[in-house]
């Protein structure tokens, strides 16, 4: 028995030994080429690690075509090259679950949330909020009060309007009220109040009749001098809208207050779903457009707009939901079939939607520090070319691969969006921290590491590149601007 043992002993160091070999030394050349013997020479090595750039594409669900460009081109390129073949991971970032709800049923076509009409009142003029019958109406110490709301349907204000006062004998007080855009200074309309033109009194409020618009904005839009764009009723037929931002405020013109009440006091005529009213509670809204106190000092009178085709959109949404439900398998079938074809996807756990990009980037993040080695990583988007020599050579020349470093074209004191694609209603501040533009950075490990770790308590903005200034702006990384010799198109 001890001489098989001297015999086997030789084997098994031989064998640890291999092994501790090839888990030390980097990975094979994933596609062969034949190249000049000094082509290493090109990109000055670092310590041993696996890779030294893991870079990552986000990529909807349905961009299949921009990633087989990217697969023919620059991939293709790097999987054929010697040297930077062994030293890069390319991998595809894409929500493994796509949004159940079809673009045509959601409140916008940049988030996953179902557009929940189910009654709407048609046909009809809606008083948008009303008082109890034994609700109190006198008057308060607050001179300004302002309500914030979402239009998720196109509707047109007809009046706007102030609380009955039934102390007054008659109408005697002074009160404007301005309806606000968000984003914008000018009032979209302004009602004013006085005793000798207080307007017609319906139920608890004293109306004003305003200029006519539909809002939200829709196709076939103007623009009025306020900056807004709106449509005017009859000019044409509304098409696929998107969701409006609105403030009212009633401001009195007299020493006393405002007949008001709070938002929970009064009833809010929804219409079935095409109106929201927003608290600041919720922080829906930037801050400067909530003048005043918090409440309701009136109201507006509004009527739907294309109720046929609404309702014509409610009765098909049950087809439209089997349909898109079918769909979304075959489309989970195709990505697990491309997954396995090129292995370079990583699905991550998030709905795919636009809102959702900056929680896709923190799962990516998660992943890259569970289960692989590197010391840099850059992101990328889908319909974004990488000139990844120019990458190596930019970090060689300017030492570029300590820690604590963010490298990028970085936009600085860039103004914040209330409204469109990039609407942010989650940062208060008008402008954003500093940000890389989204098309590429490139980011130490120890930043991956922090975000990984953190991911579960950083909050998520509109969009991922501004979510990326805000999250550094917690740990001031050394920062280089990358504009003049940008590796990304």
């Amino acid at each position: 028995m001890r001489n098989w043992l001297v015999l086997l002993c030789p084997c098994v160091l031989g064998a640890a030994l291999h092994l501790w070999l090839r888990l030390r030394s980097p990975p094979p050349a994933r596609a062969s080429g034949a190249g000049p013997a000094d082509q290493t020479a090109l990109f000055p090595q670092w310590k041993s690690n696996r890779y030294d750039v893991v870079v990552g594409v986000l990529s909807a669900r349905n961009n299949r075509e921009l990633r087989n460009v990217i697969r023919n081109t620059w991939l293709k390129h790097l999987l054929a090259h010697p040297a930077l073949s062994q030293r890069v991971l390319v991998k595809f970032i894409i929500g493994a679950r796509g949004c159940e709800v079809p673009v045509e049923d959601r409140e916008d076509p940049y988030s996953c949330r179902l557009l929940n009409i189910t009654s709407p009142v048609l046909n009809q003029e809606i008083e948008a909020f009303s008082l109890s019958e034994d609700a109190s109406s006198g008057l308060s110490e607050d001179r300004v009060v302002s309500v914030s709301f979402r239009v998720l349907y196109p509707i047109v204000i007809t009046s706007l309007g102030v609380f009955y006062d039934a102390s007054d004998a008659g109408f005697q007080r002074n009160v404007t009220v301005k309806l606000y855009q968000a984003e914008q200074e000018e009032a979209l309309f302004v009602a004013r109040f006085s005793p000798p033109s207080c307007g017609v009194q319906v139920n608890k409020l004293w109306y004003k009749p305003v200029e006519q618009f539909i809002l939200p904005e829709v196709q076939g839009t103007m623009k009025t001098g306020a900056g807004a764009v709106l449509h005017r009723v009859g000019a044409c037929c509304p098409g696929q809208s998107q969701s409006f931002e609105g403030t009212i405020v009633w401001e009195s013109q007299d020493l006393h207050g405002l007949v008001s009440r709070n938002l929970h006091k009064v009833a809010v005529n929804d219409g079935g779903g095409v109106l929201r009213v927003i608290t600041a509670g919720e922080g829906l809204l930037p801050h400067e457009f909530l003048e005043g106190v918090e409440g309701v000092a009136g109201g507006f009178i509004y009527t739907i707009q294309e109720g046929d085709a609404l309702l014509r959109s409610l009765h098909s949404r049950p087809q439209r939901m089997v349909t898109h439900l079918r769909g979304l398998r075959e489309e989970d079938a195709l990505l697990e079939e491309e997954g396995r074809a090129h292995d370079d996807i990583v699905f991550v756990d998030v709905v795919d939607t636009y809102r959702n990009v900056p929680a896709k980037l923190l799962s990516f993040y998660r992943w890259t520090m569970e289960t692989t080695s590197f010391r840099l990583l850059l992101k990328t988007d889908d319909d974004c070319y990488i000139d990844l020599e120019a990458v190596f050579n930019r970090i060689a020349q300017k030492n570029l691969d300590g820690p604590n470093f963010w490298w990028g074209n970085f936009r600085l004191n860039w103004a914040v969006d209330r409204t469109g694609k990039w609407q942010e209603l989650e940062y208060p501040s008008p402008a954003y921290p500093a940000f890389a533009c989204g098309s590429g950075y490139v980011i130490s490990r120890d930043i991956v590491d922090w975000l990984a770790s953190n991911s579960g308590r950083l909050k998520t903005y509109q969009g991922e590149d501004v979510s990326m200034g805000i999250w550094m702006a917690a740990i001031g990384p050394r920062r280089h601007q990358g504009k003049a010799h940008q590796p990304v198109n």
